[in-house]
């Protein structure tokens, strides 16, 4: 995320505020996280600069695909997940570029589906507005199909290389996708035959009806956004109960909250560094972050009230991204926040810990045996010393609990995550 997920983190940290674009940023971070036996290095996109206005490092500038394969020839075990609309993008183009990914990181590759919420991301790519909500899911469902259908499109014994007999592959197990629908005409095959785990994992990050739909159909693991346990629980529970409404198996979703550490060796050390990335960061820019999460103008939120709870529900114009809105309303009802505390407590978005390294690992205990999820999308506060913290206090705490691997569980991102092998079948 940029040079860290708090909006402080560019003055915060040491280093040259334009890190994000070298090579030796992200060959750090993919070389640590996968020291530390993380599941997966996962990175966002962003189409447009209007939520950062200049104002700190994009969180997502650089292409995901692009840096997650300069991520790939430095590691050999960390899954590699990029982020991609599915509103400005073809899927004969995506496919392409995820199984390629796939295909040299020997099965590391995974794909978050999105449909983009951010309004001015429209005018980039020559449309008048963001599509309405229903519209942009009703496209994503058919592009997955496709995808999908893509990467299904080589069995497995389609590949054949036989020098002597002068059989390279075997044509009859290379079908055309053929599919005509509303959204997208693609003939198929895909260039590529199947990798090492079958295809890229697929994630999606969505909690409005339709997306929570989408997930239950498509992803093998959701991103979601959750602040208080008793909506995660019930969040997960929805999600399993659709996956088996639509004959899989709850256990092959993976439900993955973010969880935004913010660690110190103390308590009052984590609270100091909490305190001087607020105090760097100032409250407009995140003030401004919050009001276009919620569906609200600015001058709408004043700092030492509460949230308007009525005009928001009110919107029902609203294109954003639900799963934001709604863990930042829950927090701050649940609460009783006024809107410089939701600041304070909301961890852009996602469940927030600020705390010593056993703080982090009760945290996470807490929500895993209550049944919240199945893991956590770290959203690192400052990048490398977050992480730093993450992989070498952290993730002890959670082995000394059995909670955490000691080592990965295979080689392909499918077996670090505890996937079912996928189910061959062709278009």
């Amino acid at each position: 995320m940029g040079l860290g997920m708090h909006h402080g983190a560019w003055r915060f940290r040491e280093g040259d505020p334009f890190d994000q674009t070298t090579p030796e940023y992200y060959r750090r971070i993919a070389t640590t996280a996968e020291r530390g036996g993380l599941h997966a290095v996962f990175l966002a996109d962003t189409l447009d600069v209007s939520e950062e206005r200049f104002e700190r490092p994009n969180l997502g500038a650089l292409d995901p695909a692009v840096v997650l394969a300069l991520m790939a020839a430095h590691t050999e075990r960390i899954g590699l997940v990029g982020t991609s609309s599915t509103t400005f993008n073809e899927p004969y183009n995506l496919a392409r570029r995820f199984a390629s990914l796939d295909a040299l990181s020997r099965g590391r590759a995974g794909w978050n589906a999105v449909t983009t919420f951010v309004p001015a991301v429209a005018g980039n790519f020559g449309a008048g507005e963001l599509p309405p909500h229903a519209e942009r899911y009703a496209r994503a469902a058919e592009f997955l199909d496709v995808v999908l259908g893509l990467w299904d499109s080589w069995e497995a014994e389609a590949t054949v290389g036989d020098k002597a007999g002068n059989v390279y592959v075997d044509p009859a197990r290379v079908h055309a996708l053929n599919h005509r629908g509303p959204h997208f005409a693609v003939r198929g095959p895909a260039t590529l035959p199947r990798s090492r785990q079958g295809r890229p994992v697929v994630f999606q990050a969505g909690a409005s009806e339709g997306g929570r739909d989408l997930a239950a159909r498509y992803a093998d693991a959701v991103f979601t956004a959750q602040n208080t346990l008793p909506a995660a629980v019930a969040f997960r529970a929805d999600i399993r109960r659709r996956a088996a409404a639509h004959g899989r198996d709850p256990d092959a979703v993976k439900i993955l909250p973010g969880l935004l550490p913010i660690v110190g060796s103390t308590a009052a050390e984590a609270g100091a560094r909490k305190e001087r990335l607020d105090e760097l960061r100032g409250y407009r820019p995140e003030l401004e972050k919050l009001a276009l999460r919620v569906g609200v103008p600015v001058d709408a939120l004043e700092l030492d009230a509460p949230l308007p709870f009525a005009r928001i529900r009110e919107n029902a114009d609203f294109r954003g991204s639900h799963g934001f809105r709604d863990a930042a309303v829950a927090l701050a009802e649940r609460e009783g926040l006024t809107v410089r505390e939701l600041l304070h407590a909301n961890g852009g978005g996602h469940l927030q810990v600020v705390g010593t390294p056993d703080q982090v690992a009760d945290t996470a205990a807490t929500w895993f045996e209550a049944g919240a999820a199945d893991g956590f999308n770290l959203m690192i506060d400052v990048l490398p010393s977050g992480l730093d913290a993450v992989v070498d206090e952290a993730v002890p705490r959670l082995r000394e609990r059995c909670l955490f691997p000691r080592d990965y569980l295979g080689d392909t991102l499918r077996d670090h995550l505890g996937l079912p092998p996928v189910t061959e079948g062709h278009p």
